[in-house]
């Protein structure tokens, strides 16, 4: 049926569109075509029929055509330049089918029949564009969208991997730089602080860009500290504190450790060091605090952490964090708040 009705809706196409035009113009002229020779009335019937079938080759080829355009892109002027085209092969082929024939017969072409013969089969057309194409446009649109969406997400999570490993190197090699000064002293503490290492590379390892909770972060800050404490001056006074309401609360992992290994990095003057991590009324607070060496530190010294880390808040909590970094005379302060409702 769909096979029969392919073929023959063309022809019905023209007839209607030589029935209205008919219609028309004999109602104001009073004209009736029926009076006058049949073999007229027969030749602009097939002449419309020729019509319907040539728009109907012409419609499919330019369909098919910004069908491929429309797999790379669609928009307003995809949209605009199709009805162009539409525009275009109506107008010369209702001038080249019916204008002629209109010309020819009865009294001949009169300005209103011209105005006619052009309006009625665009307008017929335009509405065949619009069932035609609409829901096709719909879907090239959306898909494109679709499309665009996944190119941008890969290309953040390829970022966000990028900035993520970032942290490791400078991680791994004072660790690693640790547990080699340890053997000469105290094996069995070397020891310990391999398997305290193994536990951070293994979370760094298997907990990439999805969510953890809270309390895992919280150990695995425990053990990134215990290893920065074996290698750090005995100066060093050091306050922990971890709100043990946090528990199952979604976080997206690696996002605390910067501020805590920046605290160790630059850590001088009186030597002190405040982390603090506290389940607020929106999500997690988490304070970490440092005093600093006499001597005012460069911008090449602050390094890209804290910097790595503004861009994957941005990219992981849009809108949904709040990051506070201020020097405070010999005290630098990093606080950052989390919603959990991710």
């Amino acid at each position: 049926m769909k096979k029969l009705w392919r073929y023959l809706y063309p022809a019905l196409f023209g007839l209607l569109i030589y029935a209205t035009v008919r219609v028309l113009n004999d109602t104001i002229a009073g004209f009736r075509f029926w009076e006058r020779d049949w073999y007229i009335s027969v030749i602009e019937v097939i002449s419309c029929i020729f019509m319907g079938y040539l728009l109907d080759i012409c419609f499919r080829n330019l369909f098919r055509c910004f069908d491929n355009r429309m797999k790379r892109t669609v928009g307003y002027k995809t949209v605009l330049n199709e009805l162009l085209w539409v525009f275009v092969i109506v107008e010369i082929s209702v001038n080249a089918v019916i204008t002629p024939m209109a010309a020819l017969t009865d009294d001949g072409l009169s300005w209103g029949d011209f105005a006619t013969i052009n309006i009625i089969p665009l307008l017929y057309c335009l509405i065949y564009y619009t069932v035609v194409r609409s829901n096709k446009l719909l879907q090239a649109y959306v898909n494109n969208k679709l499309q665009l969406e996944k190119v941008t997400n890969d290309h953040l999570q390829t970022e966000l991997k990028f900035l993520k490993a970032q942290y490791h190197p400078h991680f791994l090699f004072n660790a690693l730089n640790t547990i080699y000064f340890q053997m000469d002293d105290n094996v069995g503490e070397a020891k310990k602080t391999v398997e305290k290492f193994s536990e951070l590379l293994r979370y760094q390892l298997y907990d990439q860009q999805q969510t953890v909770p809270v309390n895992q972060e919280i150990q695995y800050l425990k053990n990134f500290i215990d290893i920065q404490k074996v290698r750090t001056s005995e100066r060093l006074r050091l306050k922990t504190h971890f709100d043990k309401t946090l528990n199952g609360q979604q976080v997206y992992p690696l996002l605390l450790l910067p501020l805590v290994e920046n605290a160790f990095k630059y850590v001088g003057g009186d030597y002190h060091i405040d982390i603090d991590a506290i389940a607020a009324t929106t999500g997690i607070e988490f304070t970490v605090s440092n005093s600093l060496p006499s001597q005012p530190l460069t911008q090449k010294q602050n390094g890209i952490g804290l910097e790595n880390l503004k861009r994957r808040l941005e990219l992981l909590y849009p809108g949904k964090h709040e990051l506070s970094l201020q020097r405070d005379g010999n005290t630098f302060k990093a606080n950052l708040k989390l919603a959990t409702g991710i």
